[in-house]
């Protein structure tokens, strides 16, 4: 077994200042003390933590699964965000970025997830004072207390946390004092099926669903050119899926798209369109609009999937419409876009505190409901909200919200900033949470309809 930790920290700070803990309120050992905060994902959540980790002094490490930062993202680098950088941007990341000679985006631009990767998660992390803690291919299997389980409490809060990993299939152990959990809900979808259930039939056509928003101008094209195509979901994940079909199928008229809701009205997932205080995902909503009025995009709404089966020829997806029992047959494609939940399984031998129903932290879930809230409604909150019953131990990002679709980068920035404050001892800026964000018109409410239109997850609708 690799003792990983003795080798990455001295007592120093990240810039090889010495670190003085002592206004901080938490207890520890004097050894404990000395421990890094592990903050575990590379995305722009946790590179953010690591940011603001760096510029309070605080030692840290940063666990990444991947190959390189920001490997989630790349997965949908095709994908042009609705946010323009201004709100895409860490404060205290941007610091340390112009500190190293950073040549910033334009602020209202809209960059690709690609681009979000290559011009600012990247060079984010080669900057000094994070990159020699960076720790790529290092997936964590498991987060507790040093020989104790969940159930043993004597001395529990002075005992550093132990993360088990596996990098380039060699085990290795991380000792902490805290730790920031940002590994976010992307590549753990919801199925197609309305129960939320997985079910065998749905699992064996992996090789005919693509759960996300497949590169269908680009390498998927083929796999898309000419055939009959359904579009899960009522979010702006699928919106996008849905576009590039109707791109796809200018040069492939043959191609044909479904569009499948939960929703009782389409109308409900057009959004605000020229309403939405984010130009690019009001014009998302009218794009879409203009495609179903014109007969481009079949919608099949509100449909319910109970089961999606395998035929000799394509596949059948059965369900229910209106209370009646309804199949549609033959189709040869499926994109899901029906959200993604939280995987709590490396952190089960830790004490939290989860909501039932949202499976978000549990202080947030009436915040954040998306049956009442927007992304722009949801009020700021930080350190306090995300204190969890395992002392400094913190989910944050999108994992934070659970199944939620409410979840915006900034958000995530604001969190990281007040529990790295709280961290650092300074109790007053950790209770002071800003936030300056658009309001949504989507998740919630439609500006057009005011009815609900929260009826399914809306897929990335925040992101």
């Amino acid at each position: 077994m690799t003792k990983a930790n003795n080798i990455l920290i001295s007592g120093n700070g990240c810039c090889g200042t010495n670190v003085s803990l002592s206004t901080q309120s938490i207890t520890l050992n004097n050894e404990t003390s000395k421990l890094p905060v592990a903050v575990i994902g590379g995305g722009p959540v946790g590179l953010a933590a690591a940011a603001h980790l760096a510029k309070n002094r605080i030692p840290f490490i940063l666990l990444e699964a991947g190959s390189q930062i920001g490997a989630n993202i790349l997965t949908w680098g095709h994908v042009r965000l609705f946010s323009p950088w201004q709100y895409n941007v860490d404060k205290a990341a941007k610091d340390l970025l112009d500190a190293n000679g950073w040549i910033h985006p334009e602020l209202e631009s809209l960059p690709t997830g690609q681009e979000l990767v290559e011009q600012y998660l990247q060079p984010l992390a080669m900057v000094p004072e994070i990159k020699p803690f960076v720790h790529l291919n290092t997936k964590v299997l498991s987060i507790g207390r040093k020989d104790m389980d969940k159930m043993k409490t004597a001395n529990r809060e002075s005992v550093p946390f132990i993360i088990h990993t596996e990098s380039n299939t060699e085990y290795k152990t991380f000792e902490a004092k805290a730790v920031i959990d940002a590994t976010g809900t992307w590549g753990n979808p919801n199925p197609a099926v309305s129960s939320g259930v997985w079910l065998t039939e749905e699992k064996s056509l992996k090789e005919k669903i693509f759960y996300g928003i497949p590169d269908i101008l680009g390498k998927e094209q083929q796999r898309y050119a000419n055939k009959r195509i359904a579009v899960v979901g009522g979010g702006h994940s699928a919106i996008n899926a849905l576009l590039d079909l109707a791109k796809l199928k200018e040069s492939y008229p043959e191609t044909e798209i479904l569009w499948i809701m939960r929703r009782q009205r389409v109308e409900d997932a057009y959004g605000g369109e020229e309403k939405d205080a984010l130009e690019a995902r009001g014009l998302l909503g009218s794009r879409i609009h203009n495609l179903v009025d014109n007969q481009q995009v079949k919608v099949i709404t509100p449909f319910r999937i109970q089961l999606v089966k395998k035929l000799e020829e394509g596949i059948e997806l059965i369900g229910s419409q209106n209370g009646k029992q309804r199949s549609l047959e033959g189709i040869d494609e499926i994109i899901v876009n029906t959200g993604s939940r939280p995987d709590f399984l490396i952190i089960n031998e830790l004490r939290t505190s989860i909501d039932s129903a949202t499976e978000s932290v549990k202080a947030l879930a009436p915040l954040i409901d998306p049956n009442i809230h927007s992304c722009g409604t949801v009020r700021p909150h930080g350190e306090k909200e995300l204190r969890q019953p395992e002392k400094d131990f913190y989910i944050v990002g999108a994992k934070s919200y659970g199944r939620a679709p409410t979840f915006l980068m900034a958000t995530g920035y604001e969190q990281v900033r007040s529990v790295v404050a709280y961290l650092s001892g300074d109790l007053a800026a950790a209770e002071k949470v800003e936030l300056d964000l658009p309001e949504t018109g989507v998740c919630s409410v439609n500006l057009n309809s005011k009815t609900s239109s929260c009826d399914e997850p809306a897929s990335s609708c925040c992101n």
